[in-house]
């Protein structure tokens, strides 16, 4: 993956961008799309010890643009930012760990095939004594803004007579957990247990709370990006053919992860 993604000079870094050469076909074409991420969505998508862009989701994107011969720009803009920048036309897509839902759809989200399906869960500090959504009533739970994790406490929230507290980003929600400044927090399943194993926290989670879960999915916000999306769509069904997609599942996840070949149905289906 190193040797698809060059960081580039120092006043585009802290601007969070990063170029991406990818083929030798890519370059005789003027176009480059820009694709905004949000890098602290581990493992879909994080900044390495050495500064550059990792995670299922970076991978996913160099595969399938190597495949069909496209050059982008990754942009680390954090979820809210990435989304403003596609709807304001300053980004031609986003690859981010979003779900695919009908109301995005309605808001005027254009999704790709889904590309992984992920379950939303509860998580409590580890020596928490919730088992439970019914140990909520009058308790305050966090959930990053704008995400399947808000969409599935909020529906929840009635029944259990809980409050929400909203957090920008996954890192300070975790915190804001293991700090008792809330008692829980709701999150896609994988991230949570991929973040509770590298950074060691302190926090356990409930299993049995997990939703059905939908499938994550490239999205554009405008029809002048449909070349890209008709690329990603191709290229993810021939990276699954041959292989390239499991082997980055494998990667990030382990070899017994469940593939989800399903999911283009799925989202197709919705």
């Amino acid at each position: 993956m190193k040797k698809r993604l060059a960081l580039l000079m120092a006043a585009a870094l802290a601007a969070g961008c990063m170029a991406v050469p990818v083929s030798a076909e890519s370059e005789e074409s003027d176009k480059t799309w820009v694709i905004a991420t949000d890098t602290v969505f581990r493992p879909f998508e994080y900044t390495d010890e050495d500064g550059n862009f990792v995670g299922i989701d970076v991978d996913i994107l160099a595969a399938i643009a190597e495949d069909q011969g496209f050059d982008y720009e990754l942009q680390s803009l954090g979820w809210d930012s990435a989304i403003a920048a596609c709807q304001a036309g300053q980004a031609d897509g986003m690859i981010a760990g979003a779900s695919i839902t009908d109301e995005r759809k309605e808001s005027g989200w254009i999704f790709s095939d889904g590309y992984y399906n992920a379950t939303q869960s509860m998580t409590v500090p580890a020596d928490s004594d919730i088992t439970g959504f019914e140990d909520l009533e009058g308790l305050t739970v966090g959930v990053k803004t704008g995400t399947q994790g808000a969409s599935y406490a909020e529906s929840l929230q009635d029944e259990y007579g809980f409050e929400i507290t909203y957090f920008e980003d996954s890192p300070t929600m975790y915190q804001a957990v293991v700090g008792g400044q809330v008692v829980a927090c709701f999150e896609d399943t994988p991230i949570m247990a991929d973040s509770i194993l590298d950074g060691g926290l302190e926090l356990t989670i409930l299993y049995d709370t997990e939703n059905e879960g939908s499938p994550y999915g490239f999205a554009i916000f405008s029809e002048d990006s449909q070349e890209l999306l008709d690329m990603f769509n191709a290229g993810l069904a021939n990276i699954k053919e041959n292989g390239t997609y499991d082997e980055i599942i494998a990667k990030y996840l382990g070899e017994d992860a469940v593939a989800t070949e399903a999911d283009a149905t799925e989202a197709d289906a919705e």
